[in-house]
């Protein structure tokens, strides 16, 4: 039987369960919320929404918010009788944000590239803020067909995701043979659905799909595609790489350092360059072949849930040291 550890309030998103709005950090947040379970914390979960955030935790409790609904000014005073970690998906930046920051008692993050982006812009010590990739499965390695011609892209259509440039980049391709599948909310910006013409015909917006569907895709997917304009990790990424599908994605954020060699990197914004790694990638073998290996290994290096959450406990266990005895704010309230 695992000990208990100690308790653990995680304050997430109202909406994480939604099937009809799938994303990364909700997916993050689940699986730490059961791997930190499995490690002895009990651990609390408040789904909010708005302003309301933190009122009801007790004094000093440990208390780990989700970044995407922890950026309220209200954070700034309660941090001062909580044992605040804020957990950063993806960086916004801003006063209010540098604020909060300022005040937790730790910071994490779920790459290296936040990490140096919050030291580096709201000046946080680095010693405030650590790194707690997202974790992936095990799962079969993907064949592949014999032309690459199956493309993948998950994620919401929207700008921020570069479905206008990934579409101008498939317009590109006329002559080629290939077919992109594309899963993710089509209603929240639904202008980049209607900006696939040209390529519909070869282009299918399956909207929101269930994990099981979505590893049923991939297991028919030759090439991951992100052209994302803003990506602080690329969990989709890393998904596909779990199960040896090459990448080709912009070079922005935490996309480097998650595709390695596995894969293609190209400017954000810029749908000649996405244009020419995908013609490559769909007219040479040698290139198929060589990125496929390539992400075969990087299969086996990739981050487990259990890894992510080793990380986020020796955050919460230094909170629960008796040398910390001191809130951030240096109130020391008993509790």
């Amino acid at each position: 039987m695992t000990p208990v550890v100690g308790r653990v309030h995680f304050v997430v998103p109202e909406g994480i369960d939604d099937p009809a709005r799938p994303s990364g950090g909700n997916v993050y947040d689940r699986r730490l919320a059961a791997e930190l379970t499995g490690l002895g914390w009990t651990v609390h979960e408040h789904h909010v929404a708005g302003s309301r955030l933190l009122a009801e935790i007790p004094d000093r409790a440990i208390t780990v918010v989700d970044g995407l609904v922890g950026t309220a000014e209200v954070m700034v005073t309660e941090a001062a009788r909580l044992r605040l970690v804020l957990l950063v998906h993806m960086p916004l930046g801003g006063p209010v944000e540098r604020a909060v920051l300022n005040h937790a008692a730790a910071v994490i993050t779920t790459s290296q590239w936040a990490r140096g982006w919050l030291i580096t812009q709201h000046g946080l010590a680095a010693d405030k803020v650590s790194v707690a990739l997202p974790g992936v499965d095990p799962a079969p390695v993907v064949a592949g067909s014999a032309g690459g011609t199956n493309l993948l892209c998950v994620g919401p259509v929207v700008r921020e995701k570069g479905y206008d440039v990934l579409m101008d980049a498939l317009r590109n391709l006329p002559d080629l043979a290939w077919h992109c599948t594309v899963a993710g909310a089509l209603d929240l910006e639904p202008g980049f659905v209607a900006d696939s013409a040209g390529v519909a015909d070869r282009v299918s917006f399956l909207g929101p799909v269930t994990q099981a569907r979505l590893d049923t895709i991939r297991s028919a997917t030759d090439l991951v595609v992100s052209a994302s304009r803003r990506e602080s990790f690329g969990m989709a990424v890393a998904e596909g790489l779990a199960r040896g599908i090459p990448v080709v994605a912009t070079d922005v954020g935490g996309h480097p350092e998650v595709v390695g060699p596995a894969g293609v990197l190209v400017p954000a914004g810029d749908p000649v360059r996405l244009a020419s790694a995908l013609r490559e990638w769909l007219t040479d073998p040698r290139l198929r072949d060589r990125l496929r290996r390539a992400a075969i290994q990087r299969s086996g290096e990739l981050t487990t849930w259990a890894d992510t959450a080793s990380a986020v406990n020796r955050s919460l266990l230094a909170l629960v040291s008796p040398s910390n005895s001191q809130l951030p704010n240096r109130q020391t309230t008993a509790g």
